[in-house]
């Protein structure tokens, strides 16, 4: 374990450029993982990690420790609680950080089951919601066009909880050469004439799910990919619901009658 003390460390330098620029991440192609949580899931799911930070503090945590002591193979970079707090891609420090490769996203081909397509989500917080959602819905494939936020951030990944382990995530996509040929429905949710009650929808084939922005909604352009339209029942008094909850609701309401399905037969 090597001891930092300096904030003119080249390793201190590299890792608050990590957790603070978009453009660093993307020209090394590295991101942090933030708290044990997270990391504890990547390692959960044989992700392959590079490097683990710690902590003055954070090392006086069984949980912390323990992570330390399990990856004692990687290199580990001890800091000043002072130093941990200025590489941290967070306002409370976790104690625990580790730099990993961002995958590589091809352009991806032939789907033929259930997706998630983000168009312009720009909320850290809801598209790391988002993706642990798909993940946990038991969706494989999630599609983000080039206006959402950068999936590999710090703070995506601290929201998605571990969600991203189990994705295959395609940043940057033309969604409408994608979807091209694609044997399922395509649907976003919306007030349009013809949109049908969400829970009326037959949900037991393969669906591409289309949803947009928190404030703009769905560009016209992917908008003009779906081929129905659904509505969430809202007896209450509000206009609409955050992408986050709007995506929940869908997904499990296919599972569910997946589900349903799989009993009955």
């Amino acid at each position: 374990m090597k001891a930092i003390t300096s904030r003119d460390n080249p390793n201190v330098k590299r890792l608050h450029a990590l957790a603070s620029s978009s453009r660093e991440r993307r020209s090394s192609a590295l991101t942090l993982l933030d708290g044990a949580h997270l990391v504890q899931a990547a390692l959960d799911a044989g992700w392959p990690l590079r490097e683990i930070v710690v902590s003055a503090q954070g090392l006086e945590r069984p949980e912390i420790r323990g992570i330390a002591e399990r990856c004692h193979a990687l290199p580990v970079l001890q800091l000043t609680d002072p130093l941990f707090a200025y590489v941290s891609p967070v306002d409370s420090p976790s104690g625990i950080l580790a730099v990993i490769d961002i995958p590589p996203s091809p352009m991806p081909r032939g789907l033929c089951d259930s997706l998630l397509v983000l168009d312009g989500v720009q909320d850290a917080g809801n598209l790391g919601t988002i993706l642990r959602t798909a993940a946990a819905a038991g969706l494989k494939e999630v599609l983000l066009t080039p206006g959402c936020a950068q999936a590999w951030s710090p703070r995506v990944l601290r929201a998605g909880m571990g969600g991203h382990f189990c994705l295959n995530i395609h940043e940057h996509v033309q969604v409408g050469e994608v979807l091209r040929g694609y044997p399922g429905q395509i649907l976003a949710t919306g007030l349009g004439a013809g949109a049908r009650p969400l829970y009326d929808c037959d949900l037991h084939g393969p669906v591409a799910w289309l949803f947009g922005a928190e404030g703009q909604g769905l560009s016209a352009e992917v908008a003009a990919l779906a081929s129905g339209l659904v509505v969430i029942p809202m007896p209450g008094a509000v206009e609409s619901l955050n992408v986050g909850a709007a995506a929940a609701i869908c997904l499990f309401e296919q599972v569910r009658q997946q589900c349903a399905a799989a009993r009955g037969s």
